[in-house]
């Protein structure tokens, strides 16, 4: 039992609520950058250039290889320093707060494994996929954005959905470079009630209610994406039984 009153531990889980906002928002303009970055990526070095791909394999490389903690550290303490050696005056007055290092953070790194994972799926495309349309003369946007990517995506959804979990389970460790966010806040409300299993088991419910809409969401995309394809198989296996 807590010695906590139901006032206390209101004003404790509003301030729960706020870090998890915080979070939320955190993850969220995270995955959209990693994922607008990687497929860019992924596209740009499905090309034969030998230095597109030397510079995939250094970038792949390093962020691969890096720790995510390790990112985040270098952009909140290193990045002003970065900008103002390559803007000059225009970088100087930059000043990154936790949560935009721990955008760019996780954008960088998790960038590298969207593109790997674009990458795959396209290869795994039928190559009568960029014959047909070429033959029919799609220009190469209308080709990319309405015939290869959406049949990319179907191919590297369950990927992008163990990234998607990845990272949301690494979000917290931008609170270690200053942002009060869902654990940051646990913390801090621990430390203060000296009731940390109350708050920190509340923390965890959190994360597993981000958990399972996850799972939900991707469940309905997958059903969505492959609505033609089924019909496909179903109609093939009909066949095949007639």
């Amino acid at each position: 039992m807590t010695n906590l009153s139901p006032a206390e531990i209101a004003g404790y889980l509003r301030q729960l609520g706020e870090g998890a906002l915080v979070t939320l928002e955190l993850f969220l303009t995270s995955f959209a950058a990693a994922f607008v970055l990687g497929v860019l990526i992924g596209v740009v070095t499905l090309s034969k250039s030998r230095i597109i791909r030397a510079a995939w394999r250094v970038y792949a490389s390093i962020f691969m290889g890096v720790p995510s903690l390790l990112v985040i550290f270098l952009i909140y303490y290193g990045g002003s320093a970065m900008l103002s050696a390559v803007l000059g005056e225009l970088g100087a007055g930059v000043d990154i707060s936790p949560f935009g290092a721990g955008v760019a953070a996780f954008a960088a790194v998790y960038a590298a494994y969207i593109a790997e994972l674009v990458r795959g799926a396209i290869d795994n495309l039928p190559k009568g996929q960029f014959e047909g349309a070429r033959a029919l003369a799609i220009p190469p946007l209308v080709m990319w954005g309405k015939v290869i990517l959406p049949q990319a995506m179907r191919l590297a959804l369950p990927g992008l959905v163990n990234v998607w979990s990845f990272m949301l389970k690494e979000t917290p460790l931008v609170s270690l470079a200053g942002l009060q966010d869902l654990v940051a806040s646990a913390k801090i409300a621990a430390g203060a009630t000296k009731e940390p299993f109350l708050f920190f088991i509340a923390t965890a419910l959190v994360f597993i209610a981000f958990s399972a809409l996850t799972l939900r969401l991707a469940t309905m995309l997958e059903i969505r994406l492959d609505r033609g394809v089924r019909r496909s198989d179903s109609r093939a296996s009909a066949g095949a039984q007639a």
